[in-house]
């Protein structure tokens, strides 16, 4: 509250009491007073007004700027009138009340929204474990029956399973920390297994898949690595070049280990690479007719920070590094040595 606003609105109050200042010095005049009596009331009268205003000016601004702090402090903002003591004017109570009625409005619809977004997260999982259903059928018929056509399809297959799979995982990112078990981890055998799951892919687009020595073991949550990892490689599939190549490998410090995965792809552009971890950004690669989402790296990232795993990402004009940096503390440190 400014010096100057208050001023303004008790503006008012200083021209009643000017007004009654100049109405008792003409009754003290035409009652012959003396002029220095009139002028030591007048003095007095205004002494007492100044400091009235000025004791009522410091009281208000400390009490606002007590409300400000709280505010400021508070994640939501709309509780405010729960934790503010009850004014005792009658014109603050009335806006406390309006307070009190907003917030229970908020409350109301803040429960409405949650629950909305429950019951629809609860739909998505519902949908995509049902729809696995007859992709799995499909690639039991496809793998019955090989074929050049069957092999196509299982690949095509692969690809309806990894969007079904990001829909699933999206809608569980929100509280990753209920659904994930974190224990030991052969990181060759998640490695392993994301091929696996993009063998079809793998094979169609002519990949060839280099391993080096990762026989190394991390405390981690084996399905969302692995969810992780599919994210990589069906970007590197996405995205690649003639005679493609996609590099496992595994590198350990002293606190941590870190599992890169390199591909010689098309690259991403070095404006793009800052972003490439955002919410729908696409890029310039996914302008190109690649029919990107954006979401893949983005779930990545969320899943990573949920687990306590770094990822980062380098590419210089062709190819790209992506790199999932497992910390090691100290006790996990002693027992594996």
């Amino acid at each position: 509250m400014s010096g100057k606003q208050y001023l303004k609105n008790q503006l008012p109050v200083i021209l009643i009491n000017l007004l009654g200042m100049l109405v008792l010095a003409l009754f003290l005049i035409a009652s012959d007073n003396p002029i220095q009596t009139v002028l030591f009331i007048f003095a007095v009268w205004s002494i007492v007004l100044v400091l009235s205003l000025l004791a009522f000016y410091f009281s208000r601004k400390k009490y606002l700027n007590k409300l400000l702090n709280m505010t400021e402090q508070l994640e939501e903002r709309y509780l405010l009138p729960e934790i503010m003591q009850v004014p005792e004017r009658a014109d603050e109570q009335v806006f406390y009340q309006i307070m009190k009625m907003a917030e229970k409005s908020m409350l109301e619809r803040i429960g409405e929204v949650q629950r909305e977004r429950r019951e629809y997260k609860e739909y998505i999982e519902q949908w995509i474990h049902e729809v696995k259903t007859p992709i799995t059928a499909m690639k039991l018929l496809c793998e019955n029956n090989r074929s050049p056509f069957s092999r196509e399809v299982l690949a095509e297959l692969e690809n309806i399973n990894q969007y079904t799979e990001q829909a699933l995982y999206y809608a569980r990112s929100e509280h990753a920390e209920k659904d994930y078990s974190v224990r030991e981890v052969n990181l060759c055998d998640v490695v392993h297994s994301a091929i696996a799951d993009n063998k079809y892919l793998l094979r169609q687009s002519n990949m060839s898949i280099q391993i080096d020595d990762i026989e190394t073991k991390v405390y981690t949550d084996e399905k969302w690595v692995r969810f992780i990892l599919n994210q990589i490689i069906g970007n590197a599939i996405k995205y690649h070049a003639e005679q493609p190549i996609l590099h496992f490998r595994a590198t350990k410090t002293n606190d941590k280990i870190v599992l890169s995965i390199s591909d010689n792809g098309i690259g991403i552009p070095k404006s793009d690479l800052p972003r490439i971890f955002e919410k729908g950004f696409t890029g310039q690669n996914g302008r190109t007719g690649k029919n990107s989402t954006g979401i893949g790296l983005y779930l990545c990232k969320r899943l990573c920070d949920k687990l306590g795993i770094g990822l980062t990402a380098y590419s210089e004009n062709r190819g790209t590094t992506i790199s999932l940096i497992f910390q090691m503390n100290d006790f996990i440190i002693g027992v594996q040595g």
